[in-house]
């Protein structure tokens, strides 16, 4: 199997969220890091104009949103599990919940302006700039709305004593017991409240919830290497797509494979991929798209929360 490669930045709390999920695996990866804004040329010669971060490569099989990431991950290294049997529904649920909810509470607490002036207090005013107006782009078109300061801080403190609830009530050491992908979608959202002072104290004032991402965090990132934006491209022009899945599933709203279509994600970051549609599956859509750097690239997406359009 090719190498697992990573396209990601530093202070981003999903590429923390994927970066957690290899350590748990006990995974090797190499690293390519992406700039935390647009353009990202090298980015995009793979995904096709998809521009979130992080982006899993293996070979030429692109895999786009964390809840994808998790998935594929499973499927190469069963034990330990990310949905332990029997959990499949309430973890993956648990985890899109917090992927949406909890994370948008988050990224307001994050940037309200005391945090912000911590959090960016070593930033040239150009840097500054530039990132808030990436980031009022990235939430143009999608059905996100940014939660309001005032309602985030008003919500919080139900949201963690929920969380303070079931940790002090489950038998085991994680939210469902054995850890799963709950624990990590979560993590990645408190870790980034731990960032700075300012809102630190939102995460350790609860001392259960507190203990809890110790542990998660404990699990580490796994065994990383330093890969260039140009070398994964190159291995992804040289390698050959896998193997499509074996699923018998008909398309609910009629796409058929081969068709021409687009494929966008539906919350933020609504940028469309656009090629050959080969999968159309239960948790699993893939486009073939060929770039000139890249070659013939098969691109991965999660069902839920992307929509497919024809072209």
């Amino acid at each position: 199997m090719h190498e697992l490669i990573l396209h990601h930045y530093p202070t981003s709390p999903f590429a923390e969220k994927a970066r957690l999920l290899l350590g748990f695996k006990q995974l090797s990866w190499r690293s390519v890091m992406i700039s935390p804004v647009m353009p990202k040329p090298d980015l995009v010669a793979l995904t096709g104009g998809y521009r979130k971060t992080p982006v899993l490569q293996i070979g030429a099989d692109i895999y786009c949103d964390t809840a994808l990431i998790a998935r594929r991950l499973e499927a190469d290294k069963a034990i330990p599990a990310l949905f332990p049997e029997g959990q499949e529904f309430v973890a993956a649920s648990f985890a899109q919940w917090v992927d949406s909810v909890v994370f948008q509470h988050a990224v307001s607490l994050v940037f309200q302006p005391e945090s912000v002036a911590v959090r960016f207090a070593k930033l040239p005013p150009e840097a500054i700039k530039a990132f808030i107006a990436d980031r009022a782009g990235l939430f143009s078109g999608g059905t996100a709305t940014r939660v309001p300061a005032d309602v985030a801080k008003h919500n919080w403190p139900s949201i963690m004593a929920r969380l303070e609830q079931q940790l002090s009530r489950e038998d085991g050491d994680f939210l469902f017991g054995a850890p799963s992908i709950a624990d990590f979608s979560l993590a990645h959202c408190l870790w980034f409240l731990k960032a700075t002072p300012v809102t630190a104290p939102l995460v350790d004032d609860y001392p259960t919830v507190s203990a809890w991402l110790g542990r998660v965090l404990g699990f580490g990132h796994g065994a990383a290497s330093p890969l260039t934006a140009e070398e994964a491209i190159e291995i992804a022009r040289t390698a050959t797509p896998a193997a499509l899945p074996d699923e018998q599933f008909v398309e609910p709203n009629g796409f058929q494979a081969g068709q021409r279509v687009k494929i966008a994600a539906t919350d933020y970051g609504v940028d469309p991929v656009e090629g050959e549609l080969l999968f159309a599956g239960r948790e699993e859509l893939i486009l073939r798209r060929e770039d000139e750097r890249a070659g013939v690239v098969h691109v991965h997406f999660p069902r839920l929360g992307f929509r497919i359009e024809a072209c």
